[in-house]
């Protein structure tokens, strides 16, 4: 039964916001007591946050699915809907958050660090949020705005000072469990160690972490053995050891030879060439392993590697070893430049920027592209005529309609709000007045005709686009 899991595919969804409600108080004597429908509830974020007592993303490889919850609708007399409650979903110490394409979002590193992976959608305003001195008595409100959905993968790369590289049954986890407190299995086949092992290891006063990482093979950076799927965990660690068996009973074997498959392998996986390395001739205990270690130190001296002779079985060289890393890692935190307070950088609007784009993509067909203008198409409620008419005042406010002219927008041309997937297409027809004068009955919006039939519209489509550009220019305040 898998155990540990240190990379998973997640789909992530925050709530969606309660929709507004429209309401007219009632109460006796008080026919008319004005509009009192509330605003829906905030949807619920999706919230990633690093707790150090998870060590694994098994939790997410079982139930890969995880969604927040929406936010209530608005009520009569003013009542607001709920808001959504947070999704907060703890992972390990060092995870780092993709999109779908492999750009990352988010690495995680320390306790309580946090990262929105879905943001909840707002809750649509009441009618009493909408009244105005032209509008008393909106016969509407907004729709709420669905929450972000999206596809995440989580990858975990452990967050430890020293990491132990080798072949499998170099002695690795034996190494480990001496130096540290850590109780790794062990055993004399190969592959025991499936997972990376943690230890904390006190030299002094410098305390560090130790990692045993699965053993590698020629061909892990491709994918043999189990090597690619656990090199990720080297990648935050400051020193590298080689551990090198000196008593390896293969005959097709030899420690100098060993160190360099892994070198090639860990060149081919990239991002590592900096780092200092330190080699370890381990089961000098073993006659043969000590005659062999004295035997190829000077060859690895030669090429600059500090070696150490240490048995993990008989206790020796351990505390040199230790001592060392201790002051490897220490020389490397001290290296490090010293991270400045978190910084909030403002960028304010150009003034300049009109907040959405207009763009000619066929003969007499546009598309029309900002945040707020499809933010409105979302919150619209398309089955409420007065609702459509309220969404036309605001695109013209935003100068929507003057940047479809400049464009060369003529009426009856189509034009879309939004992207190619999702977006709302209608037939443009240019007007300069608007406002609650326009407005018959409650939820409905003069401005809206039914629709004519095909051959009409073929008819008299050229002629409405010149006459209601005519009468555009004749109005248009500029």
């Amino acid at each position: 039964m898998t155990t540990f899991v240190d990379r998973v595919e997640l789909q992530v969804a925050a709530g969606s916001g309660g929709h507004g409600c429209a309401s007219v108080h009632r109460e006796k004597f008080k026919p008319l007591g004005g509009p009192d429908g509330g605003n829906g509830g905030r949807g619920g974020d999706v919230i990633l946050v690093v707790d150090q007592d998870v060590t694994t993303l098994l939790d997410y490889h079982h139930h890969p699915h995880r969604k927040a919850t929406n936010g209530q609708p608005g009520a009569g007399d003013n009542r607001e809907g709920k808001n959504g409650k947070d999704l907060v979903l703890p992972v390990p110490d060092g995870t780092v958050v993709l999109d779908s394409n492999g750009e990352v979002l988010a690495d995680l590193i320390g306790q309580g660090t946090t990262f929105v992976a879905g943001q909840g959608g707002r809750g649509g305003l009441g009618n009493a949020a909408l009244a105005s001195a032209r509008r008393k008595a909106p016969g509407f409100a907004l729709l709420g705005e669905p929450g972000e959905a999206r596809d995440i993968v989580l990858e975990l790369k452990t967050v430890a000072d020293v990491a132990l590289v080798g072949y499998p049954s170099a002695g690795k986890s034996s190494l480990i469990s001496v130096l540290s407190a850590a109780k790794p299995k062990i055993a004399d086949y190969p592959f025991t160690t499936l997972v990376p092992n943690l230890g904390v290891v006190t030299a002094g006063s410098t305390v560090y972490t130790i990692a045993d990482v699965p053993g590698l093979i020629p061909g892990a950076s491709q994918g043999k053995g189990l090597g690619l799927e656990f090199l990720r965990h080297v990648e935050r660690c400051e020193v590298l050891v080689h551990i090198l068996d000196t008593a390896a009973l293969e005959s097709d074997r030899d420690p100098v030879s060993d160190l360099d498959r892994i070198e090639e392998e860990l060149a081919q996986y990239g991002g590592l060439e900096n780092r200092p390395r330190v080699v370890v001739l381990n089961k000098v205990d073993v006659p043969d392993g000590k005659d062999l270690a004295d035997m190829i130190r000077p060859d690895l001296e030669e090429r600059g590697y500090r070696v150490f002779e240490v048995s993990a079985v008989a206790h020796l060289g351990l505390k040199e070893l230790s001592y060392a890393l201790a002051d490897i890692v220490a020389k490397a935190r001290a290296a490090k430049p010293v991270q400045e307070a978190t910084r909030i950088v403002i960028r304010p609007q150009a003034v300049d920027d009109a907040g959405f784009t207009v763009t000619e993509e066929a003969e007499h067909f546009y598309r029309v592209r900002g945040e707020k203008p499809e933010r409105w198409v979302r919150q619209t409620d398309f089955n409420n005529d007065e609702a459509v008419g309220y969404l036309a005042d605001r695109l013209s406010r935003l100068g929507v309609e003057e940047a479809l002219l400049k464009a060369g927008a003529r009426a009856m041309d189509g034009v879309a709000i939004g992207p190619e997937d999702n977006a709302v297409v209608f037939d443009w027809e240019p007007t300069m007045a608007a406002g609650a004068e326009m407005l018959g009955r409650r939820g409905e919006d003069h401005r809206l005709e039914a629709p004519r039939p095909a051959a009409q519209r073929r008819r008299d489509r050229d002629a409405e686009r010149d006459e209601a550009t005519e009468e555009y220019e004749r109005f248009r305040p500029f």
